[in-house]
């Protein structure tokens, strides 16, 4: 990576060999305790020195009580997760070398995972890649780069130079979350949704995107869409649902754009109902339906579209289905929202319940890292016994495998899959 003034790519060996431009901290003994242990987050009140005010994207280097190198991380100073590790241990030198390698890693992990009938997934995924805040999906032959912190934006040109010679790709779009897209634009002229790169130069982007998954055809809104454009990370579930559906009638709530929906329409369901609050999902449903009529049981299985809160359209509806699909967003963006989204689940899985007729399948999911997975389990499991209904726990799942969780936030995912009795 190129060099600059602040961030000097060096080996860190010890305060004295330190140069007096770098931003040193020091930070609480419990903080050590945490970042020694791999955590990649070291929040803002963890801190307590530093040697000058440190600049967004700057290499911060931590030292413990014994003025030993602890770690190096990338600087946020508008974040509350003030620094993103990078490295704990002993001293390496960050360098151009060292973030290939870094990157050849990541990408060691996705090999063999898919063949040529899947061409969307995870390449980066975060903090458990040892990218932390950076996230790179491929659709097709379009990559999505999507940044949860702005200490990525000084470093764009050099991260995307090493992108390009790994992961050939004839467009990069670059995503923002939202926390950071106001600075994204007065500071470093980047805006969400920004096509980086193109290959030829004078070649034109066109959006959506159609990729492959496990052969199905989907289209991705990479500059807009949600997340990069479509949720990958549900790719094993939309897989078991299909082995799932045959000859059933499929309730497929909180739908999106109808994954689940088409999975289910190919394993032989015999009708489908995606239900949605956002018109613009339903129709981007329906076209992801009309992309797929080449296989059989797509083409056969009778799809309409519901428009409305989840909640309350399940909690009026008197129709009766033989699989439900409860996918809601998360319910629990903060810690202290945990025990109104248990809350939130049990009700949404009751209402899923009351839905399902003899033998019905119920496939209950949360996103929401703040509520642990066991928890969220219960809870499902729970609304079943009150149901007063004999059930069967089929299976639960966790993360696929190119979106690896190597640390507690990072397991956000949980699925589990409830069979009724007669």
């Amino acid at each position: 990576m190129k060099h600059h003034p602040q961030r000097d790519d060096m080996i860190f060996n010890s305060s004295k060999s330190t140069p007096p431009t770098r931003l040193r901290l020091r930070i609480t003994a419990a903080a050590e305790s945490i970042v020694r242990s791999g955590h990649p987050w070291l929040f803002a009140d963890s801190i307590h020195e530093l040697n000058h005010a440190g600049q967004t994207g700057e290499l911060a280097v931590i030292y413990d009580r014994k003025d030993k190198f602890l770690a190096v991380g990338l600087f946020d100073p508008e974040s509350p997760i003030r620094v993103r590790i990078l490295h704990a241990g002993k001293p390496q030198t960050i360098d151009q070398a060292w973030w290939q390698e870094r990157l050849e890693q990541a990408l060691a992990r996705r090999r063999g995972l898919f063949d040529a009938q899947t061409t969307g997934y995870r390449l980066i995924h975060g903090e458990s890649d040892g990218w932390p805040g950076l996230v790179l999906d491929r659709y097709d032959t379009t990559l999505a780069l999507k940044l949860y912190t702005a200490a990525w934006l000084p470093r764009l040109d050099e991260t995307l130079a090493l992108i390009k010679v790994q992961v050939p790709a004839e467009h990069i779009v670059l995503r923002l979350s939202r926390n950071i897209q106001v600075s994204a634009e007065k500071q470093h002229q980047r805006r969400d949704g920004e096509v980086i790169f193109s290959q030829p130069a004078e070649s034109e982007f066109g959006a959506p995107i159609i990729f492959l998954e496990n052969g199905l055809r989907f289209e991705a809104d990479v500059v807009r869409g949600q997340k990069t454009g479509f949720f990958l990370d549900q790719r094993e579930n939309r897989r078991e649902v299909e082995t799932l559906a045959r000859g059933r009638r499929v309730l497929n709530a909180f739908s999106f754009s109808g994954g689940f929906s088409v999975y289910a329409a190919r394993g032989g369901a015999t009708a489908v109902t995606d239900l949605d609050l956002s018109a613009h999902a339903l129709a981007a449903a329906k076209r992801n339906f009309a992309l797929n009529t080449i296989f059989p049981g797509v083409a056969a299985c009778h799809h309409e579209s519901a428009q409305g809160d989840a909640f309350d359209w399940l909690a009026a509806s008197t129709a009766k289905f033989d699989l439900v699909v409860l996918d809601p967003p998360s319910l629990a963006k903060r810690a202290v929202e945990k025990a109104g989204a248990l809350r939130a689940y049990e009700r949404l899985a009751t209402l899923g319940l009351e839905r399902l007729d003899r033998d019905g399948i119920l496939v209950a999911g949360s996103c929401s890292a703040h509520v642990p997975a066991e928890e969220f389990f219960e809870t499902v499991r729970r609304a079943a016994a009150k149901s007063g209904r004999e059930f069967t726990e089929l299976k639960t799942l966790r993360h696929p495998p190119d979106h690896r969780a190597s640390f507690k936030e990072a397991e956000y995912l949980k699925v589990i899959y409830l069979k009724l009795g007669t």
